[in-house]
């Protein structure tokens, strides 16, 4: 196994952001690289205040913050990940912009690194044969948010050496998630089951079957979930959410995951929840 030294992080989001802070803790070199300095700052920015509040509240220490920051360096340029050990895409939700930049990294990074996707539901071999490295590529799926959610899908892909899965297995380990392993194929484990139970829910509000609170209330009272179906998309991102269950339908062909069309409109409505402050809720301040 591999010992990850310096992670690249490619990708202005949140998810970016929160995958830094939990390398960073773990005493791993991040670079995190954005299409422009300013957006890549900005998540540096994003970082400090995370820290600046765990600092109140009394779960970190000041050096310790200090420590965090200084392992973390925002850039805009590809070629700074050069020297990475494991560089992790958390781009948009999109095959083709996902194989091109997996073309470009491949013909950067330093001949042993690892590339991964974060991706939640895209095919992992179609990245990985973008590049002349394909059993050095995998998926590492964290979960939103990153720096809270205990769980990382390692997703081997049929190219996929085991040499690459037991790094990321450890590397997932470092950063004191619990990591599963998982076949290449849509959905992975998380969203495959997930998503068909999201999608009914939005079918049930949009028959009338009970109200948005009802629906809610019924799933966290009766199942003890969290947050129920129709808040928990809004947290998700409806854009992101409907991309998701395209890609399991493509794949699969069940109905379960065919998207509900009140999803599609709220989508075409630019509703896509807390994001764009409203969906089935309303954020607006």
């Amino acid at each position: 196994m591999m010992t990850v030294k310096r992670l690249g992080v490619v990708g202005s989001g949140i998810m970016g952001s929160g995958i830094a802070e939990v390398a960073a803790k773990a005493g791993i070199e991040v670079v995190l690289r954005s299409r422009q300095q300013h957006t890549a700052d900005a998540m540096v920015a994003s970082l400090e205040k995370s820290l600046a509040k765990q600092v109140g509240r009394g779960k970190l220490e000041e050096a310790e913050r200090e420590a965090v920051l200084g392992r973390v360096r925002a850039v805009s340029d590809l070629g700074e990940l050069a020297d990475c050990d494991i560089v992790l895409e958390s781009i948009v939700e999109d095959l083709a912009t996902k194989k091109h930049l997996f073309n470009e990294l491949d013909g950067i990074v330093k001949d042993t690194a690892i590339l991964a996707t974060n991706t939640s539901t895209l095919p992992v071999v179609e990245m990985a044969m973008e590049t002349a490295r394909p059993e050095l590529v995998c998926g590492i799926h964290f979960f939103n948010p990153a720096p809270m959610m205990p769980l990382v899908e390692v997703v081997r892909a049929i190219t996929t050496g085991d040499a690459t899965v037991t790094t990321a297995r450890g590397f997932a380990e470092m950063c004191g998630k619990n990591p599963v392993e998982v076949r290449d194929q849509a959905g992975f484990i998380v969203n495959a089951l997930l998503f068909p139970y999201l999608n009914n829910a939005v079918r049930l509000y949009d028959a009338g079957v009970a109200s948005r609170d009802d629906i809610d209330a019924a799933m966290q009272g009766g199942c003890n979930f969290p947050m129920g179906p129709l808040a928990l998309l809004d947290l998700v991102g409806l854009d992101t959410s409907l991309a998701i269950l395209e890609a399991l339908y493509t794949e699969f062909k069940d109905p379960n995951y065919a998207p509900a069309p009140l999803l599609r409109r709220m989508v075409s409505a630019d509703r896509l929840g807390r994001k764009s402050g409203a969906g089935f809720y309303d954020y607006q301040k």
